[in-house]
């Protein structure tokens, strides 16, 4: 259950008091089906990226068993070659609503495992999902192409889908920096991850042609920093050159450009890419500037409000939305796992290429 020193850590202030805390939580947690499934909210579909980020967010308010069985649902529900599907419906595996499977979902198991680990000290449950963290590894790592950019996804029949996307790739970044910590701990050394990472923060870094243009998408924007491929000047660089185009003062953050519409998950992760910069005054301005999307009965958020017509849309509370909120506000709240995962420094770098020397 979570422990009033947790709800204090999660208060923040023009964001969240301590009963909005309480509240919040409550809600992803009546999300969680009692199988450990964390779809997006019930009767819609789950998808392994969104319901690994909301047991990260129930890690960080102490819920730590319910955040295990939603890692344990993972375990379960691997397919053979390591990966999962895209959705499934209401996370019932019987009823899978898109079988393609995408490299970011599939790598961000270890994400939430080692995040899941730096918050219990658990090191039982880290040797259970070793096996996972690998097979899912090995999986996104067939993906990767001669340049380290990262194919999309694999259809339905197994055919790879080699085109790249920035907003996924770096998203991969953090994750197979993330299985190298895992490794570590257990001391089990992985050169071809470390290779791997680096030739990907390369890619990431110097050559955004390896990469489908999708520069209208805030994601695209702000993800290398969130991922860690960009640290420093360059994260800077990036974040200043488009802050205008995305950013709308007062209410959030677009999903794409022109479009008149912002987005809670958009805005809570550009707040957490702040943070890992040192900004942490223009983060937490852009959680203050969210609250509008979230809905007091449940605790929850609305995913996104479209400003020129003053309207929610799409009229849905996301359990996802509300636990990227959560984490954001964590690390600006000092949580140990939480900065550790997001902040980088503690992270392997891996062995990046110096083939533009």
């Amino acid at each position: 259950m979570s422990s009033p020193e947790r709800t204090e850590l999660l208060v923040l202030e023009g964001v969240l008091t301590a009963d909005q805390v309480a509240r919040t939580v409550q809600g992803v947690l009546a999300v969680q089906r009692p199988d450990g499934a964390i779809p997006w909210f019930r009767r819609h579909h789950l998808d392994p990226w969104d319901h690994t980020e909301a047991a990260m967010a129930l890690d960080v308010a102490g819920e730590h068993e319910a955040a295990e069985r939603a890692y344990d649902w993972l375990a379960r529900h691997q397919n053979e070659d390591g990966s999962w599907y895209a959705a499934y419906h209401d996370g019932d595996p019987r009823d899978v609503t898109d079988r393609g499977r995408e490299s970011n979902f599939v790598a961000y198991v270890a994400v939430g495992v080692w995040h899941h680990y730096l918050s219990t000290g658990d090191d039982a449950f880290l040797d259970r999902m070793w096996p996972t963290v690998c097979a899912a590894v090995a999986w996104v790592l067939r993906l990767q192409q001669p340049g380290g950019q990262i194919g999309w996804k694999r259809e339905d029949d197994g055919t790879p889908v080699n085109d790249a996307l920035l907003t996924g790739s770096s998203s991969v970044h953090h994750a197979l920096r993330c299985a190298l910590a895992i490794a570590d701990q257990r001391e089990e050394p992985q050169p071809d991850w470390e290779l791997a990472v680096g030739s990907l923060r390369h890619a990431i870094r110097r050559h955004p042609d390896r990469f489908l243009d999708k520069n209208h998408y805030s994601m695209d924007w702000y993800y290398p920093v969130l991922g860690g491929a960009l640290r420093g000047a360059e994260a800077k660089e990036r974040i200043e050159s488009d802050w205008d185009r995305f950013v709308v003062p007062g209410l959030g953050v677009r999903c794409v450009v022109p479009n008149p519409w912002v987005t809670g998950g958009e805005s809570a992760e550009l707040a957490l890419a702040l943070w890992a910069m040192g900004e942490s005054d223009r983060a937490l301005t852009i959680l203050q500037d969210i609250q509008h999307l979230r809905d007091p009965k449940t605790g929850l958020y609305w995913t996104g409000y479209v400003f020129e017509d003053r309207a929610i849309w799409p009229e849905e509370l996301t359990a996802w939305t509300a636990g990227s909120v959560l984490l954001a506000v964590a690390a600006l709240g000092g949580d140990e796992a939480t900065c550790s995962v997001f902040g980088g420094e503690a992270l392997p770098g891996g062995v990046e290429p110096d083939c533009c020397g």
